[in-house]
């Protein structure tokens, strides 16, 4: 995969919608690019990681840390796994957040606390930062069908300038496996964040 021009410094957070592999691969991706990433798990993603995956992530948060930078291949200040009540964390404040977050998958829960402002834990803060600070949120919400409620927040969001990006892959790229499928919306979603990627090729090409 091509190195960004100018790395970048990513918050990704990764909530307990289904669909965490397409987290993990946004990920994978982050830090192949030669990115910085602050990475948010909430305590669902977590249940919903070791049901989806054959990741089996340990318990304590100290021993987190070095499994996610060892699964991503990850330098050792390249990654930074943050607890859900670091409120000290730079993606807290908006004099040191990143210029860009994206949730995903993203949970229903989640998109609702962050259209209300609700900030009750670090990725719910986090992206409330983002919107106030007028920086780049991408959501990718994973669920279906939606719900009148679902859309409301959605549209709130979108109004307020998040980017809204469902897991909702394409077909004429011919995909043969589910990684392809996967592939397609990280690689849409690395296009959103100006990364470039070799996961599909452009449209006409």
């Amino acid at each position: 995969m091509a190195n960004c021009s100018t790395p970048k410094t990513i918050t990704l957070a990764i909530t307990g919608a289904s669909g965490a592999d397409y987290g993990l691969r946004l990920l994978q991706q982050l830090i192949a690019a030669d990115c910085r990433v602050y990475l948010l798990i909430s305590q669902a993603a977590q249940v919903v990681i070791r049901t989806e995956t054959s990741l089996l992530p340990p318990d304590e948060f100290t021993e987190q840390q070095l499994f996610w930078q060892t699964w991503s291949g990850a330098r050792e200040d390249q990654l930074h796994l943050l607890a859900r009540d670091d409120w000290f964390a730079p993606v807290a404040s908006g004099s040191s957040s990143p210029a860009s977050m994206v949730i995903c998958p993203a949970s229903g829960g989640c998109i609702s606390a962050i259209a209300c402002g609700a900030s009750n834990n670090l990725i719910e803060r986090a992206a409330d930062v983002a919107l106030k600070e007028r920086r780049q949120l991408i959501i990718v919400p994973r669920e279906t069908p939606y719900s009148h409620i679902h859309l409301e927040n959605m549209l709130k969001l979108t109004q307020m300038g998040a980017v809204i990006l469902p897991a909702s892959p394409g077909f004429y790229h011919k995909p043969s496996c589910i990684g392809d499928l996967i592939d397609f919306i990280v690689a849409r979603i690395l296009a959103q964040l100006g990364i470039p990627q070799t996961l599909l090729a452009p449209w006409g090409e």
